[in-house]
């Protein structure tokens, strides 16, 4: 048994002063198989704590209704296991580049403005999410032998709001919960951010990417006294579809977490490892400077340029981190250990069997609701995953424009069954005008709920109506489609066809023989947009426009022999699929 304190300037463990050196790792965004690899990486590369965020959404997909809230209680076991100790971050906000910022869609769907504030609406099921997730950190503690060291008050809450009555209320819900580690709170180093995130009590900790000394300076304007510690040390940064992969200089990040270090402060590198956002789990941001411009979804990678990849390998980075790290370490580093084996030859593939997205709907998808106006996926209860929207346009009338403004984020549209084009929020207007009487379908997709700045929480799915001209569109039928639904017996009742030669949007499904299974990389050449399961594991969201060109595929999710693959298409491709080691 020990105690972890903070004292007036340094973290104390049994009362002698001790360096938190940390790196994130989301136990969510590795398969549990690795864990144990990713952890002793850790290790090898000079850090003595792991830090982890926990996703509210992930393990409560409904009211009361649990998914897995145990894991967490795992990886902290495992992270003992490696010889560290654990800080971890359980919200109920995290922001993560994940979906919805952590936070149930269930919730923020109905409270809007709400959330994160001293609302009962939102603190109710807040403390009902807490009784149920932390008993398992509170038996983990380090007073009792286990490996937690400290726990946070929310996230970055002075970039969102400045409720000290709502931050006071998570205070004693963590508390209440048995919680007698130190809690601290973390946010920019900016006055506004410190002002408005941190609570009387509790540790301020600051998050940058570089220019230490100036962060703390300003961090020490607030609280004069206690350890520093910079709790996000930016060494990469994530990667939107569309854009390319972000990359930082490795000799660059090494110096600026050695200035980290020279101030004496303790330190958190995010990411150490990144992993992938499976599931289509990511999340999304906002372009401009106050984050309510153009939608931003987020890549299924979460490689983040990490010191290790993906994959679990040391870069560069990883080597140039060591070097600083060694001189705060207290000892010699242990060895690296050998990556997982890659797969042991490349498999191509062919997908011979399709059936169209309107069967799929039809045995997978939720009842259809027909309303006045176009219900949103919150409403409809999809949390990642397509609705599709059906309206007729009255006639005879000639032919109008047809709008979808407000939509969120994307929809592929036919007209009397003939694909008419694709509408997002930039466009939301079909190119060639609509007569009347027709029938139209709109299949919308969710690209992820935004995870940071004030438009967090936003619905998704047709919120501004259906216009033709400038007639709204009235008794929409609306049906769900959730990524949850395809599983192994959801997708046995699926009547399948043999695939088209002209590649439509709906799910296709074939097999992968695989020799000596490994780590792998998944790639989809000729293909559109959409999500690719793998022995009904779901890898995420592919698109053609990159950043990202192959899918990560965990070894352990492979096996010798046939391995099963579905393909979600959403708007037209098709042709091989390759599977090669990574």
């Amino acid at each position: 048994m020990a105690e972890f304190s903070v004292g007036e300037r340094d973290f104390l463990l049994d009362g002698r002063p001790v360096r938190l050196l940390s790196g994130a790792l989301h136990y969510f965004r590795v398969h549990e198989a690795q864990w144990g690899h990713r952890l002793a990486m850790l290790r090898a590369m000079g850090l003595n704590c792991v830090e982890t965020y926990v996703p509210w959404n992930l393990h409560e997909p409904e009211p009361g209704r649990y998914e897995d809230p145990e894991a967490l209680g795992r990886f902290l076991d495992a992270a003992r296991a490696a010889g560290l100790w654990a800080i971890v971050r359980p919200g109920p906000y995290i922001c993560a580049e994940w979906e919805n910022g952590g936070l149930p869609h269930w919730l923020t769907g109905p409270l809007g403005r709400r959330t994160r504030t001293a609302d009962e609406e939102f603190l109710v099921p807040v403390e009902r999410w807490f009784a149920r997730l932390l008993p398992q950190v509170v038996e983990r503690q380090i007073d009792r032998g286990g490996p937690v060291l400290m726990v946070q008050i929310e996230n970055e809450y002075g970039s969102w709001g400045s409720d000290a009555r709502y931050l006071r209320r998570i205070e004693r819900a963590l508390r209440a919960s048995g919680l007698v580690v130190p809690l601290f709170t973390s946010d920019g180093p900016e006055d506004h951010m410190l002002t408005g995130g941190s609570v009387p009590g509790a540790l301020a900790t600051v998050n940058f990417g570089s220019g230490a000394r100036a962060a703390f300076g300003t961090l020490r304007g607030h609280r004069p006294s206690g350890p520093l510690m910079c709790m996000e040390f930016w060494c990469g940064w994530f990667d939107h579809w569309g854009d390319e992969h972000a990359v930082r200089d490795a000799d660059e990040a090494a110096d600026a977490l050695r200035e980290i270090l020279e101030c004496g402060a303790s330190v958190n590198v995010y990411m150490a490892h990144g992993g992938s956002n499976f599931g289509g789990w990511a999340g999304a941001n906002r372009s401009g400077e106050v984050q309510d411009g153009a939608l931003e979804p987020t890549a299924t990678s979460y490689d983040y340029d990490a010191p290790i990849d993906e994959a679990g390998r040391p870069t560069a980075k990883f080597l140039a981190f060591r070097e600083v790290l060694a001189r705060y370490a207290g000892g010699p580093l242990p060895e690296v250990p050998p990556a997982p084996a890659p797969l042991a030859a490349p498999v191509r593939g062919l997908l011979t069997a399709w059936a169209p997205a309107r069967t799929v709907l039809d045995v997978l998808g939720g009842e259809e609701r027909e309303g006045r106006t176009p219900p949103t996926f919150e409403e409809l209860g999809v949390d990642r995953g397509l609705v599709r929207y059906r309206v007729r346009i009255p006639g005879p009338r000639r032919p109008y424009p047809l709008r979808a403004p407000g939509l969120r984020d994307r929809a592929v549209v036919y007209v009397d069954g003939v694909r008419a084009g694709v509408l997002s929020e930039e466009y939301d207007t079909l190119p060639e005008p609509v007569a009347g009487p027709a029938e139209v379908e709109l299949w919308a997709e969710s690209l992820g709920r935004v995870n940071y700045g004030p438009r967090t929480g936003e619905p998704k799915g047709l919120t501004g109506g259906v216009l033709h001209e400038r007639q709204f569109l009235h008794g929409v039928r609306a049906r769900g489609l959730r990524l949850s639904s395809f599983t192994p017996d959801g997708v046995s009742r699926i009547a399948f066809g043999e695939t088209r030669e002209d590649a439509p949007p709906g799910l296709y499904r074939g097999e992968l023989t695989v020799t000596g299974p490994g780590d792998a990389r998944l790639r989809l050449p000729g293909w559109g947009r959409g999500f690719v399961w793998v022995n009904g594991f779901c890898l995420g969201r592919y698109w053609w426009i990159g950043a990202q060109e192959a899918l990560f595929v965990p070894g352990p999710v492979l096996r010798e022999g046939g391995n099963e693959i579905w393909v979600l298409e959403l708007e037209e491709g098709g042709g091989a699929l390759f599977l090669d080691p990574v």
